[in-house]
C-alpha cells in the first residue's frame, strides 16, 4: 500500500530545514577527547547529513538555513552546490552567529560520544523573513528538524514553513533529533515536539524522543500506542538502536527491521544515512518494508565508516551491501 504521494510535478524532491554544522572527527580514534589530537573536517548537523544523503541517491533537493558569514559558511555552501543541492535560501547570519562545531570522541566500537559548541548558532538565528511559500510549494515534501526547534526565531520560522506546507499539500517528515543543547526545559521540547508531530505525515525518532515528545499529553505508553497517539501520520517510525527499528502504519499495521551485522568505528551518523534511504525509498513507491531495509543498510555502512555527509552511500552502494550481507548471512538477516 502506497501511504503518502507525493506530487510528481513539483521541482524538488524534498526541502529540508535545520542545523548545519562542522564535525571533527578523531583519526587517533579509541581515544579520549583530551587524549586525541587529530581531527578530520566534515559537513555536519542531521538534516544536512541527510540531504547529502538524499542528494547522493539522485533526489533534488533544497536546503533552508542560515550559516555564518565565514569561511566555514563558504564551505558549507559550496559542499551543498557540490553536491547538488540547491542553496538559494541558505543565507548568511547577520550578528556575528557562527557554525556550531561538534567533536566526536570514539572509545571504542560501542562507545562513543558528542561535545557539541552550539553557543550563537547560525542556524537557530533563522527568522520567519527566510521562510517563503513559493519554494516550499515547489518541493514534493518538507522535512523539519527537531533542533531548529529549540529557540527563536528558528522555532518561529520552522511553524510558519509547518503553516506553508499544509497551504500547499506539502507532505511534512519529522525528524525528531533531540540534542540536548539550546533547549530551556523538557516542558519546551514537548510543548514544540508535539506541535509539529501533530501536523507531520511521517515521524521519525527514538524511544526516548518520543517520550520527549508526548510527556505533556500522556506518559506510561508503548510503542504502538505512541504511533496511534499522532492521529495525522501515516507512517510513524520508532527506533531502538542495536534493537531494530518499526514503521508504524495509519491502517493499523507495523513493520519491523533489524541492524545488519557490521563492524561498527562509531557509534553515530547512523540515523542520518537510516532517514536518507528511507526517505528516497518511499518517494521511489517501494513498500515499507523494502525502504526500511535500505534505510537499515544504509544505516549499518555509516556506523561502520569514519564520515557521515562524506561517507553517504549511492544507491547501487546499498544494494550491492544487502546483497553481500545475504549472501554472508541468509536473506532474513535483517528482519525482526
Amino acid at each position: 500500500m502506497k501511504y503518502i504521494e507525493f506530487d510528481k510535478d513539483r521541482e524538488l524532491d524534498l526541502i529540508l530545514m535545520g542545523r548545519v554544522a562542522i564535525d571533527f572527527n578523531p583519526i587517533d580514534y579509541y581515544k579520549t577527547l583530551a587524549e586525541s589530537e587529530t581531527y578530520k573536517k566534515y559537513l555536519g548537523g542531521s538534516p544536512a547529513n541527510i540531504a547529502v544523503g538524499l542528494a547522493r541517491l539522485g533526489k533534488k533537493i533544497g536546503f533552508i538555513s542560515k550559516v555564518s558569514d565565514d569561511r566555514f559558511g563558504d564551505f558549507v555552501v559550496d559542499y551543498f552546490k557540490n553536491e547538488g543541492i540547491d542553496t538559494s535560501y541558505i543565507s548568511r547570519a547577520k550578528n556575528g552567529e557562527k557554525l556550531g562545531l561538534t567533536f566526536t570522541e570514539i572509545l571504542n566500537k560501542e562507545e562513543s560520544s558528542i561535545l557539541m559548541y552550539r553557543n550563537m548558532a547560525a542556524d537557530l538565528s533563522l527568522d520567519v523573513e527566510d521562510v517563503n511559500e513559493d519554494y516550499i510549494k515547489k518541493a514534493k515534501a518538507l522535512l523539519i528538524s527537531g533542533t531548529a526547534l529549540a529557540s527563536s526565531p528558528s522555532r518561529e520560522a520552522c511553524l510558519k514553513a509547518l503553516q506553508f506546507a499544509k497551504n500547499t499539500s506539502t507532505p511534512v517528515i519529522f525528524d525528531i533529533d533531540y540534542r540536548e543543547y539550546n533547549w530551556a526545559n523538557k516542558d519546551e521540547i514537548a510543548i514544540y515536539y508535539s506541535i509539529v508531530a501533530r501536523d507531520s505525515d511521517i515521524i521519525i525518532g527514538s524511544r526516548q524522543e518520543y517520550d520527549l515528545t508526548q510527556s505533556l499529553i500522556k506518559t506510561g505508553l508503548n510503542d504502538s500506542e505512541t504511533a496511534a497517539l499522532w492521529e495525522k501520520a501515516k507512517i510513524v517510525i520508532i527506533k531502538h538502536g542495536k534493537k531494530g527499528s518499526t514503521a508504524y502504519t495509519k491502517d493499523g499495521l507495523s513493520f519491523s527491521i533489524k541492524p545488519f551485522p557490521v563492524e561498527a568505528l562509531k557509534s553515530f551518523g547512523g540515523g542520518d544515512g537510516y532517514a536518507s534511504a528511507f526517505i528516497y525509498a518511499l518517494m521511489e513507491g517501494y513498500d515499507i518494508q523494502k525502504a526500511l531495509e535500505l534505510g537499515s543498510a544504509s544505516a549499518s555502512m555509516l556506523v561502520s565508516s569514519h564520515g557521515c555527509s562524506a561517507d553517504m552511500p549511492r544507491i547501487e552502494d546499498i544494494i550491492e551491501f544487502i546483497k553481500v550481507e545475504k549472501q554472508k548471512y541468509g536473506e532474513s538477516v535483517s528482519k525482526a
